[in-house]
């Protein structure tokens, strides 16, 4: 087993054409693994961090990748020196993971872990799929090597089951009040001027809806006072401008909007990989509220989920009430860190755990404000 390390950005995006055939054959099938997610994001959100992705290659092939880049120390968190995820931060990955061959977790996950105790860094691995995730196995080689590791639920995922069920069957799955309101909307909708239906299939509608969805997605907050989180930057705008288009071309792309009176009144934007559909982020005119927009656009997109032949429908992290209209099912996200046995690590353990109360208890004081 050949280990290496890539540090450099053009090596990286040669990995391409591998990357995806290896992702295809492991246990860690997510569009947020694919590398042009994370390679989109290294170019737009990197933000100071040193790439470090670890491969590993039996007989020249592609057997393992562990996605990594080194963030650097945070004086004012008393944060040290780190390697994470690429993909981490406020992009909002969900199920990162060590990406392995199946059939070769053991043996691939051993040698990344030997490789990191020569490192001998702090290892941060966020929104990993708990219980069934990679990321614990190589967890469980840091820890035979002497390293102390600490799991963490950190979030939920809603989803939703449809192999095997019909839109009638998930219609059903609704509250009583949900589904009459569900069908009403939509009817009265479709009775509007200019009401239609629309998914991008060219570059440029998905340029231009995604806009949309943008604006959509803003203006829906700033009528509630309070900011977006999730278009808040210009990188991170900038980063789903160029995935979108590379998702297009794989066919992943499923960028949805509403129209009414010749103009967008609702978007949604998910992506469609290894027959499950992401929800990722929606938006809706505040001028239409009354119309449950929200609901409506949501129902539209499983029910295309379902014709398009998906065996799950995803609405990812965030446990808001509106996702358990739908979704009955969930599973939990966590956060592993794993820290070397030096005395440096044990400090900046407790200073880690130290800093996280500190910003829980902020939270609460400012929610009795």
């Amino acid at each position: 087993m050949h280990i290496e390390v890539v540090a450099n950005p053009e090596e990286f995006f040669r990995l391409r054409a591998e990357w995806n055939e290896l992702l295809e054959d492991s246990a860690s099938k997510s569009v947020f693994l694919s590398h042009e997610w994370l390679f989109t994001w290294w170019r737009r959100l990197a933000e100071g961090r040193r790439l470090w992705i670890l491969t590993a290659r039996e007989n020249g092939r592609l057997a393992g990748v562990l996605p990594l880049a080194l963030r650097p120390a945070q004086l004012a968190r008393m944060t040290p020196p780190l390697l994470e995820f690429i993909g981490s931060g406020v992009i909002g990955s969900d199920y990162l993971d060590v990406i392995v061959r199946r059939g070769m977790e053991t043996e691939v996950c051993g040698a990344f872990a030997e490789r990191l105790e020569r490192e001998r860094t702090m290892l941060q691995l966020s929104q990993i799929r708990r219980g069934a995730c990679t990321a614990a196995l190589l967890a469980e080689r840091l820890q035979d090597l002497g390293w102390t590791v600490h799991d963490a639920r950190i979030n939920v995922c809603p989803y939703i089951p449809l192999e095997g069920r019909t839109w009638e069957n998930v219609l059903a799955a609704l509250g009583p009040s949900q589904r009459y309101n569900f069908q009403r909307r939509l009817k009265n909708l479709s009775a509007m001027s200019g009401f239609s239906v629309a998914q991008a299939s060219t570059a440029a509608e998905a340029t231009q809806f995604l806009d949309a969805l943008i604006r959509l997605h803003r203006d829906r907050w700033e009528s509630r006072g309070v900011p977006s989180e999730a278009f808040q930057t210009e990188s991170v705008c900038a980063f789903h401008r160029e995935f979108i288009l590379l998702a297009l071309e794989r066919n992943w792309l499923r960028l949805m909007t509403i129209w009414v009176e010749g103009r967008p009144a609702a978007a949604l934007y998910g992506l469609a990989y290894g027959g499950v559909f992401s929800f990722y982020q929606s938006g809706f005119d505040p001028h239409y509220s009354k119309w449950s927009l929200g609901l409506v656009m949501m129902g539209l997109a499983i029910r295309s989920a379902l014709e398009q032949g998906c065996v799950e429908y995803d609405l990812l992290h965030g446990g808001e009430a509106y996702k358990f209209h739908w979704a009955r099912e969930t599973r939990e996200l966590g956060r592993l860190e794993a820290f070397p046995s030096h005395a440096s690590a044990r400090f900046y353990k407790r200073a880690i755990h130290l800093n996280r109360a500190a910003r829980r208890m902020a939270s609460r004081v400012l929610q009795r404000i």
